[in-house]
């Protein structure tokens, strides 16, 4: 009983910690105050005053078309990784595994300024051009989320039978086919949950955005950095990061009534087969 209650006292602590500043910025997007903790009335005049910041809405572009591209490139590498990785040989397998391992328990700073010495040597030795762009950020961003893709999938690849894949082979479907049709439905949750990761790490990123990015081109994160050197957090943040936050949540609950909904129904098709 009393390790019961300990436990769940812990869950609850740790909850508190991490959602409540999350809903104290949600509470104060609804007051125009310069500063958190400041309370001027309830007004929606942040949500109207954000989508008139220039700034902000080219950053948030931005971040956005960055993050739907790295989360894109990331799927695609990261599950084809894991497939070709859950057919090779266990001592091959075991390798792949511990070398997409590195980058996931790897200090971001190290891969930032690796990405960075490359692409200075290829710029000043190899292509004698400016280098930096929406590409480099790009690149440097699928370094960073095609591991946790990797992760995401492979557990789905486990809980896969094998034999089906083989059957649709066996029955007349070529190897793309069979992948369409059999294996990728089969995986499809880990996949979304892993795009839906990757989607959040490059939101979130701001070191290697900082080292990989040309200068002229601002995401949230580095115009933020960019914009407490000389004043405050700009208020409309918070409306922003409130509307941010609310899409999250929604994708979320979709992701997971949609992966609810495929077992309740691959457990009904089940019990009907066997009746």
């Amino acid at each position: 009983m009393v390790k019961k209650i300990f436990g769940q006292t812990y869950i609850w602590l740790i909850l508190i910690f991490m959602y409540l500043p999350v809903l104290i910025l949600i509470a104060f997007s609804f007051t125009s105050a310069t500063y958190v903790g400041q309370w001027s009335g309830f007004t929606f005049d942040l949500y109207s005053a954000l989508f008139k910041n220039k700034a902000i809405m080219t950053a948030l572009g931005n971040t956005v078309l960055l993050a739907l591209s790295a989360a894109i490139v990331s799927t695609i590498l990261g599950t084809s990784g894991a497939i070709g990785a859950f057919y090779l040989k266990k001592g091959w397998r075991k390798a792949f595994d511990n070398v997409t391992q590195i980058p996931i328990v790897n200090a971001e700073i190290v891969m930032a300024l690796s990405l960075t010495v490359l692409f200075v040597f290829l710029q000043d030795y190899v292509f004698h051009t400016q280098l930096f762009s929406f590409w480099t950020l790009l690149i440097g961003h699928c370094v960073l989320c095609v591991p946790f893709v990797y992760i995401s999938v492979k557990p789905k690849l486990q809980q896969m039978d094998p034999a089906l894949y083989e059957a649709a082979l066996d029955l007349g479907c070529t190897p793309s086919r069979a992948l369409r049709k059999v294996m990728i439905p089969e995986i499809l949750p880990g996949i979304l949950s892993g795009f839906l990761l990757a989607i959040t790490l490059s939101l979130d990123d701001f070191i290697i955005t900082m080292f990989t990015k040309e200068s002229s081109f601002e995401t949230l994160s580095t115009l933020i950095q960019k914009t407490i050197k000389r004043w405050p957090v700009p208020p409309e943040m918070r409306a922003l990061t409130t509307i941010i936050f609310g899409c999250v949540v929604i994708a979320v609950i979709g992701i997971t009534a949609y992966q609810y909904y495929q077992s309740k129904h691959k457990k009904t098709h089940a019990q009907g087969r066997v009746g």
